[in-house]
């Protein structure tokens, strides 16, 4: 009745702006619409409300604390002080206007200061459980979640369906490394609040990030036997089991979950991955194509079905998958990786360049990244480019593996000179690899007798 009663007068009060008429509202009316616009979050229409109150009513401290409210809001720190200073000997034993106080305080990033508010605040014995959650918030700022859980608690004493303060009481035992007391804690909210959803969420977290994931599927099976809606609990349930490697049990869960899913893209994908864990390929990839049909644009199913295609020895299917995926997610070099070492694999050696020249760029420091790309070039006859990629690849790796190359370039390119100084340099620094070298490069191979017999003789 209030909610209608609520609205009504904000629906009266946007016809008085629209129609620019002028109707009177006693403070009480004005207040109920100024806070349903701040609790809608519309503080332009919060500011009209209490200008317009203000006009009706200007000694009005409730409307003022209204517009302190707003300032806070807009960020208005020298107008809020003003108000703050209009307001202070009149307003101290308003809760309403001490919480703006100690908010002006906490916004500016002094927490000790507006924690001193809050406790003055507490003294008034109104809106208790808000303010303890307020102080603990601001012990947190200050890093120190030992005071931080004692007002948690004590926002939960207060009102013990608080789900806010009952998370953060089990983030401040995890903060101090107090497992046990956070587990007691919980036992001991349990046996009083036994149907809290909340609770046993978190009971399921505990052990879950401890891995007994055996006790966290109690947990997550008691919340869910309060309310079998609760999608991401599945979620949890079937990570569980695959931690485990109770894939079955897992895909069961993930299956359970479907059925209350709009998007399922992900869960088919996830169903897949346990199919692929049991070895069941055709099962794996049946999840996988459910999964685009889904999200067609759903990259990890795509470049599962890659790996799985090319296990299975399906390599144009393995390529077209991983070049469809790269392509959606063009920043993941593993993707690059992969996919360069696919166009090399089915001797497309120049649709691989691309691929490695991305991974050069991005990761310079990565010695293979500048072999492989030069090795393509000169499998493709690129001999000039090759030189000019390697002779930026020496700057950061000075390894014989490049000089190598590089003199098997100079060669090629009938640079002779510049071909036996890169080749000394190589000998010079891992001759144990001039063996392998020879038989990658040929045309390496007499002069590498040349220039051992010259150091030989001199």
């Amino acid at each position: 009745m209030e909610e209608y009663f609520g609205n009504e007068l904000v629906k009266k009060f946007e016809e008085m702006m629209e129609n620019n008429d002028e109707f009177y509202f006693d403070t009480e009316e004005l207040e109920d619409i100024i806070v349903y616009y701040l609790e809608l979050g519309d503080f332009n229409y919060a500011d009209m409300a209490v200008n317009y109150g203000l006009k009706l009513h200007p000694n009005s401290l409730d409307i003022k604390t209204k517009k302190l409210e707003i300032l806070l809001e807009w960020e208005e720190y020298n107008t809020a002080k003003e108000l703050i200073d209009e307001l202070k000997g009149s307003s101290m034993e308003n809760t309403d206007f001490m919480v703006c106080y100690a908010k002006y305080y906490s916004n500016l990033g002094n927490p000790r200061k507006s924690i001193e508010i809050c406790k003055k605040a507490l003294q008034l014995g109104e809106e208790e459980n808000f303010l303890h959650n307020f102080i603990a918030d601001e012990y947190v700022n200050l890093g120190d979640p030992f005071n931080a859980l004692r007002h948690y608690r004590k926002a939960l004493k207060e009102d013990p369906t608080d789900e806010y303060a009952l998370e953060n009481c089990m983030v401040c035992f995890s903060d101090l490394n107090k497992s046990e007391e956070a587990i007691a804690f919980l036992n001991e909210y349990l046996d009083e609040f036994s149907y809290s959803e909340v609770a046993w969420f978190e009971y399921g977290q505990f052990y879950f990030n401890r891995k007994n994931f055996e006790e966290a599927i109690k947990g997550y099976d008691y919340l869910l036997a309060i309310n079998s809606n609760s999608v991401g609990v599945y979620a949890n349930k079937a990570a569980c089991y695959e931690a485990l490697g109770q894939y079955q049990k897992a895909i069961e869960t993930y299956e359970e979950m479907l059925e209350l899913e709009y998007t399922k893209a992900f869960t088919f994908y996830k169903i897949g991955l346990c199919n692929k864990a049991l070895k069941q390929p055709i099962l794996a990839l049946n999840a996988f194509q459910k999964s685009l049909r889904e999200d067609p644009q759903f990259y990890l199913a795509m470049m599962e079905q890659s790996y799985l295609y090319e296990e299975m020895g399906g390599m144009t299917e393995a390529l077209h998958f991983a070049k469809e995926a790269t392509q959606l997610n063009e920043n993941n070099l593993d993707y690059q990786k992969r996919l360069a070492f696919l166009f090399i694999d089915s001797g497309k050696f120049e649709e691989s360049l691309s691929c490695l020249k991305k991974l050069v760029d991005a990761e310079p420091s990565r010695f293979y990244n500048w072999y492989a790309y030069s090795e393509v070039l000169m499998l493709l006859g690129e001999y000039e480019e090759a030189v000019t990629v390697l002779n930026k690849a020496v700057k950061k790796h000075y390894r014989a593996e490049l000089f190598y190359q590089l003199s098997n370039c100079f060669f090629n390119l009938k640079e002779q000179d510049k071909g036996l100084e890169s080749l000394q340099k190589a000998l010079d620094l891992d001759s144990s690899l001039a063996k392998d070298m020879q038989k990658k490069y040929p045309f390496i191979k007499d002069e590498v007798k040349k220039v051992k017999a010259r150091v030989k003789k001199n």
